[in-house]
Order: C-alpha cells, then structure tokens, then sequence
C-alpha cells in the first residue's frame, strides 16, 4: 500500500507562529528585567536640585579639566579694586595732609618761619656770646668786605655741598660773579657794602640745642614787623629805607638780605627775599 506524504495543516501553521511570537517576547521581557535590574532606582530625594534644568536657561559650565598630554592654560587675570578702606562707625576720616614742598618750611632756614604767637627770642649784640668758630666766621667775612675785592669772600663760601646758599632758587655759574650781578656797580662793592651793613646789627640764637641750632643777623629775621619798637625801627632802617619797609608790611616780616652761620662755622646763607 503507498503512503502519501502528509501536508501541513492550516492548525498546524498558526501554532507555530504563535509558539515564534511567545518565544520572542520572552526574550525581550527577560532582556528588560536584567536592564532593570542592573540599574539601581534613584530616589526623588537624590535628585540635586542643580542637576535640574530650567527651560531656557543654560546651565553654567566649570572650567574643563585638561586634556591628557596637554598643558593647563593659567586662570584669567581678576582685575579686582583693592579694598576701600572703612572708617569705623563714630569715628571722623583722618585729614589728608599735604607734603611740604621744598623750600616751604621743609628744611630752608633761609626762609623767615614766624610764628606770631611765640615767644622771641632774645636781641644779642655782644660778639664774645658767640661760640669761636661762629665768631672766626663772621670776622673773616667782615675783613673781605672792608677790603673791598669781593674776590675775598671765594674761600669763605666754599664749593659742593658747604656751598654757601646765596639766592632761594638754584643758581648756575660762578658765585662770585652771581653777587657781583646783584651789586649795583660792576665790582660788587655795593653788595659787600650790605654784607657788611648786615653782620654789624644785633643777632639772634634760633633752635639753640638742635641739630637746626642757627646765628642769624639782623635780628629782624625772627621778629613780625608789627612787633618792632621805635628804637628798633631806627636800627631797621639802616639796612632798609622806609619804601622797602612799607612793601615788607606785606608780607609781615623782614626779606631784605640775611646772613646764617651754624655753630661750628659754617656760612650758611646769604639771601634775600622771601
């Protein structure tokens, strides 16, 4: 008897594509449980609060680490004001004072520095008061003037730094001719004249025991013009006429020529103005 091959029934194709079908969602289901299982949960309270976005804000990026095999560019420069200075409370500003400028009062003994409160200092006109080498000085210059060659005075003035102060601005050029341009002749008998004139009035002792101890003459250098007597008045005007004495009111105190010598006996200055 011949046997026919059997044919495969329309039961038969359905169950398997249904037994296909199963197959492959099992595998996908058992794929997403491993998935889920490998990757912890995260609670809503480990959730920072910067990780979260705002829509429309971009989020603000630190500085990137660098690159393997790369060097690390430096941090931008910070130009930050340096901190202002605060006054605690209860308690006024410190005032703002202003360096003095040469020649105000910041070491020019040349310059009168009156204080109209102070006490004077006392008129001397006894030469053998003065120490020796004060007196020496002012004999020197004294015999220069009477000989009338102001030549005579180079080597009492000095060179470089001992150099005696004779305008209150810088001066260029030879001394000696200097003061024979202030003299009214050509040979600077006038101003040798004065010299002279200056030296024979009363003197002072100013800043007695300091390292700014100083002889002047005339005395009228440490006094306010206001405060001269009348016999003093006269001893004034044998340096300077009444014209000269009306211009000085102006200023208070004598500016008319001066003459400075330290203890030690060294001329100082010898200037005029203010």
């Amino acid at each position: 008897m011949e046997r026919r091959p059997l044919k495969s029934s329309s039961f038969d194709r359905p169950r398997g594509l249904a037994f296909g079908a199963g197959f492959l969602a099992l595998t996908l289901a058992t794929a997403s449980a491993l998935l889920t299982t490998a990757r912890p949960a995260t609670a809503l309270s480990e959730i920072k609060h910067d990780d979260v976005q705002v829509p429309g804000k971009r989020p603000q990026m630190g500085p990137e680490a660098p690159k393997p095999g790369t060097v690390p560019l430096p941090d931008p420069i910070q130009t930050v004001p340096p901190a202002q200075k605060t006054t605690p409370p209860g308690q006024d500003e410190p005032e703002q004072v202003e360096p003095a400028k040469p020649g105000e009062g910041s070491g020019n003994l040349a310059r009168p520095q009156i204080d109209p409160t102070a006490s004077l200092p006392p008129v001397q006109y006894d030469l053998a008061k003065l120490p020796e080498p004060v007196r020496r000085m002012r004999d020197l210059i004294i015999e220069a003037c009477k000989s009338g060659d102001i030549e005579k005075l180079r080597p009492l003035i000095g060179i470089g730094d001992s150099l005696t102060q004779l305008s209150l601005t810088d001066i260029e050029g030879d001394p000696i001719a200097f003061l024979k341009g202030l003299s009214g002749d050509t040979e600077g008998q006038e101003i040798l004249a004065i010299l002279q004139e200056v030296l024979d009035a009363g003197y002072v002792q100013l800043d007695p025991g300091t390292p700014q101890e100083l002889y002047v003459w005339p005395y009228f250098f440490a006094y306010p013009l206001a405060k001269l007597d009348a016999k003093q008045r006269v001893e004034l005007f044998k340096i300077v006429t009444a014209g000269d004495y009306e211009d000085m009111k102006q200023y208070g105190t004598y500016i008319f020529y001066r003459v400075g010598i330290t203890p030690q006996g060294r001329w100082t200055f010898f200037v005029a103005g203010d």
